[in-house]
């Protein structure tokens, strides 16, 4: 089965008439963290339950879905009517055996008789399992078509959406490259300053010089953090693309990119630099709560 980026959210409902029967399945789905499912289904056709929960796992990996049944036979239930022949008889042999002891008028007819519980047993067609299992599922096939159509929608919207803001993080990020070597070029001078106090110091020392240049290389140095958040960008537009549910791995993907952008943010010392990685820090947000609703 090919899948798109799909929402969570969704909706389907479809009707038909199939072997003298009024199927009705109705479905809805929300985010959830993992697939849950629950189902409504009529009386005495519990035995739908585990070949629908099937069924659903087949079209949905990720949502909490509610399915809701109805069966309604047209012209109405076929029914029988058959009258249980020992109580009947146990009823009439008591009122013969009471009309004869107190003396009694025996008037006992069929109406009276059929009057007492349980005389007259109403039985219900028995159901061919099989064939109606096929035609909810006929009828589940086009509902949830619908809702997977709804789901899809939405979720090119979320698609969208995420791409804009790979964009513009990929933009900043690219402006945080061109900025960081002057931040480096700066701290370098600053560096080199220090260094000729050390010199001129009496009790310099060579060791002091290589813990300022560590220092320095591990301060202000962003080029990995910024190589591995454009590869989370590309990776996340390579997910959009796939062919398989992705909300997940997406999830864990924006938490690695907030990961880099902290690291940024820490090691530049550059208020300009700063002002971008805030700015990075609330679009990856934000692609974190629309990830929420990706399937």
């Amino acid at each position: 089965m090919v899948v798109l980026v799909r929402s969570m959210t969704g909706y389907g409902r479809h009707t038909q008439s199939l072997d003298g029967r009024l199927i009705g399945v109705e479905v809805k789905s929300v985010n959830h963290r993992y697939l849950e499912y629950s189902a409504r289904l009529p009386k005495g056709c519990g035995f739908l339950e585990n070949r629908l929960k099937a069924f659903v796992q087949q079209k949905i990996t990720r949502g909490k879905v509610d399915v809701a049944v109805t069966i309604e036979r047209i012209g109405g239930a076929q029914l029988t009517v058959r009258v249980d022949q020992a109580l009947a008889d146990g009823y009439v042999e008591a009122l013969r055996a009471l009309a004869q002891r107190y003396c009694l008028k025996q008037d006992i007819d069929a109406a009276a008789v059929a009057a007492y519980p349980e005389v007259l047993v109403v039985e219900k067609e028995q159901e061919d399992e099989e064939a109606l299992w096929d035609a909810v599922r006929q009828t589940a096939e086009t509902a949830f078509g619908r809702l997977l159509e709804m789901r899809e929608q939405e979720g090119a919207n979320l698609k969208r959406d995420l791409l804009r803001r790979a964009q513009d993080i990929d933009f900043m990020v690219k402006e945080i490259e061109v900025r960081s070597p002057q931040t480096v070029q700066a701290y370098k001078e600053r560096l080199q300053a220090r260094m000729k106090e050390l010199f001129a110091e009496p009790d310099y020392q060579e060791a002091r010089l290589y813990g300022e240049l560590v220092l320095f290389t591990d301060k202000v140095s962003v080029a990995e953090e910024t190589v591995r958040l454009r590869s989370h960008l590309s990776q996340m537009r390579a997910m959009l693309e796939s062919q398989e549910a992705v909300g997940r791995k997406l999830d864990f993907l924006a938490q690695e990119m907030n990961r880099e952008a902290n690291t940024i943010g820490a090691k530049a010392a550059d208020a300009q630099i700063a002002y971008m990685v805030v700015d990075i820090k609330a679009e990856v947000e934000k692609i974190r709560e629309q990830i929420q609703n990706i399937e």
